[in-house]
């Protein structure tokens, strides 16, 4: 008969289970002041952080949502454990041993499941780990070696073997007092009463807090009789494929710290990545990359500005390849962070590359990455003869529908101008272009039922003047705060506005904020405050951008006490470095679609102009780097 958990001893639990340090291995979570700590929700989709850690008085509370709680809610949530199971949880972390008192009613329905399958993988995975240098396992060390594993790897990353007898690990754990039941319950064991894996090399797949969730297995005989090259385990009360990613368990704090992932395609190019540097990487197991992933790698990384906080992808050249980034492309909003692609041109995986080439080339592969959507449009005006009108305007119309089915509207302009870069093309004919095909898209797009009459209203007027960006958008966060310096702390700008000018700010109400400055200062300079701030509304041309004005005066900064030199510095380098990027991008692809032996001159220019951007880009990026240390 199960029993309850003895009240002292609950209590015990959650007094010793630091709930900082419970939630901190489930979600990146920073100072908030005050003794509070921040991080993005794990239990709602949201891109700001509304999800608050309170450690002197062990709660948990999202403003977002309402969840809330103290350390066994949160474990009981996060998990999908009953209140024992979570307590039990907690128990086996911090090293008590609960004490149970026998109740009058029935059993608790599959009381310690979770734990005790738990357990069993893990008894497993140990027991897949020492096979690995039995004579039995010769097939599979010599797997390894072929890709360039030693045994220190393979004990780093617990790679084990599945005896080819059958029966070899339900016969050790049944010696361990585990019953059959409970090993198909794990998918560790068949109904008809064999090992679910086989003569297999296998990887144990952990969460982000090092327990066993399940296992991938890889096939190393031609006689195996299981087809799939690949066979991970069943879906089981622990392990949910959409859910889980290899190497997280290894991956988790270097995600965290760098705010990188690197998503990986399989689980030999984890080992080649971590081993080569790159220890950020992970993959998914069995199934391609889903909503689930992106929201547990957002948890993971939290939230950055527009230089930190990336998902990388590495994908074959080839059009599965090609495939696979339109599909992540297609749920890219799902990131917070910039979403880029790394290929190998000569088509190697990591695993290879590093066997070829060695360590660096791995590094370097992830170094060369190219923003996602830039991948996704490049591959598709491919198709298309760029050095013809015809052929442009076609690409053109083959991808704004892309760039149109954007769901974040802040980030179509940004999309739509790249995409006039890689064209050659005027930005304004481009983004009415994208207009168009958004367009087309709403009116393909079912409609809610409606009363309107049979002829329809004709629509509003278009709002004149400048539009006022929106302050949530993460594409103009380095602009925005740029601007609040700007308005808030002019007097820390080097001289001449440190080189900024307005071509620096891409939407036109911050270009207009800066040329508003720079006529209030030529005018009297700074001043005070108060003074400078009501003389930068003034020079306003445009009367609806002056409440920006007072927006941007009156916004924290995002650090501690006043900003200083070296902190304007990091903004001014950064957005020049952002506006040299795009000119490098632009000038590139003017030189793609430019015949070096029959317009000579004009290349040799081009080119000379490309190592000129290149030097200021290293300049620019070195000066900001070294602001932010």
């Amino acid at each position: 008969m199960a029993g309850r958990i003895n009240d002292e001893d609950v209590a015990a639990v959650r007094d010793r289970a630091r709930i900082d340090e419970v939630v901190g291995s489930y979600v990146a979570l920073r100072n908030a002041g005050g003794g509070s700590l921040k991080g993005l929700c794990p239990f709602h989709d949201e891109k700001t952080p509304s999800f608050q850690v309170t450690p002197a008085r062990g709660f948990f509370y999202c403003f977002g949502c309402g969840e809330g709680g103290d350390v066994i809610t949160f474990q009981m949530k996060i998990d999908n454990l009953t209140f024992g199971e979570a307590v039990e949880r907690l128990a086996d972390r911090v090293g008590i041993v609960l004490r149970y008192t026998d109740v009058g009613g029935g059993p608790r329905q599959e009381p310690g499941l979770r734990l005790r399958l738990m357990e069993a993988n893990q008894a497993a995975a140990e027991f897949f780990a020492e096979q690995l240098t039995t004579p039995d396992a010769l097939i599979g060390r010599q797997f390894l070696g072929q890709r360039g594993f030693d045994r220190e790897a393979a004990e780093r990353f617990g790679v084990g073997f599945a005896p080819t007898d059958g029966r070899a690990l339900l016969r050790h754990l049944r010696g361990r007092g585990f019953s059959d039941a409970e090993l198909v319950r794990a998918g560790l064991a068949r109904e008809s009463g064999w090992d679910f894996f086989q003569g297999r090399l296998l990887w144990p797949i952990r969460d982000s807090g090092r327990q066993v969730l399940g296992f991938g297995a890889r096939r190393l005989r031609d006689d195996d009789r299981m087809p799939a090259k690949y066979l991970n385990t069943p879906e089981t009360p622990l392990y949910k494929k959409s859910h889980v990613l290899y190497g997280l368990d290894l991956a988790r704090k270097p995600i965290s710290a760098k705010h990188q992932a690197v998503v990986v395609e399989g689980y030999t190019d984890v080992m080649a990545a971590h081993l080569s540097g790159v220890e950020t990487a992970v993959a998914v197991c069995g199934t391609a990359f889903g909503d689930d992933h992106a929201r547990l790698l957002r948890r993971l990384m939290g939230e950055h500005d527009a230089f930190h906080g990336e998902v990388i992808f590495t994908f074959d050249g080839d059009q599965a390849g090609q495939n696979a980034a339109l599909k992540v492309f297609a749920g890219d909003q799902n990131f917070i962070s910039q979403t880029y692609v790394a290929v190998e041109p000569t088509g190697l995986d990591p695993c290879d590359l590093r066997l070829q080439h060695g360590d660096a080339a791995v590094r370097e592969l992830v170094a060369r990455r190219m923003p996602l959507y830039r991948f996704v449009m490049s591959n598709m005006l491919t198709q298309h003869d760029l050095d013809r009108a015809d052929g442009r305007l076609a690409a053109l119309r083959a991808t704004a529908p892309l760039v149109g089915s954007i769901r974040d509207s802040g980030l179509v302009n940004g999309y739509a101008r790249e995409l006039a870069g890689l064209l050659g093309m005027d930005p304004d004919e481009v983004r009415t272009e994208v207009s168009r095909a958004a367009s087309r898209s709403s009116r393909r797009a079912p409609a809610a039922p409606a009363t309107a009459p049979a002829e329809a209203a004709p629509a509003p007027a278009a709002p004149k003047g400048t539009p006022i960006p929106d302050p949530r958008d993460r594409q103009l966060a380095l602009e925005r705060e740029t601007a609040q310096l700007v308005v808030q702390a002019p007097e820390q700008f080097p001289e001449h506005w440190d080189g900024l000018s307005a071509a620096d700010f891409t939407h036109p109400a911050y270009a207009a904020v800066f040329t508003a400055a720079e006529k209030a200062a030529a005018d009297t300079g700074p001043g005070s405050t108060a003074a400078w701030t009501h003389r930068v509304s003034e020079a306003m041309e445009e009367e609806q951008l002056r409440s920006l004005v007072v927006a941007l005066a009156v916004e924290p900064l995002p650090l501690q006490g006043a900003p200083d030199e070296r902190f304007v510095v990091a903004h001014t380098a950064g957005l020049q470095l952002l506006t040299v990027m795009r000119s490098i991008a632009t000038l590139k692809s003017r030189l793609q679609r430019t015949n070096p032996v029959q317009a000579q001159q004009k290349y040799n220019a081009m080119f000379s102009e490309l190592v000129v951007l290149e030097a200021r880009r290293k300049a620019l990026q070195t000066r900001r780097i070294g602001a932010e240390d």
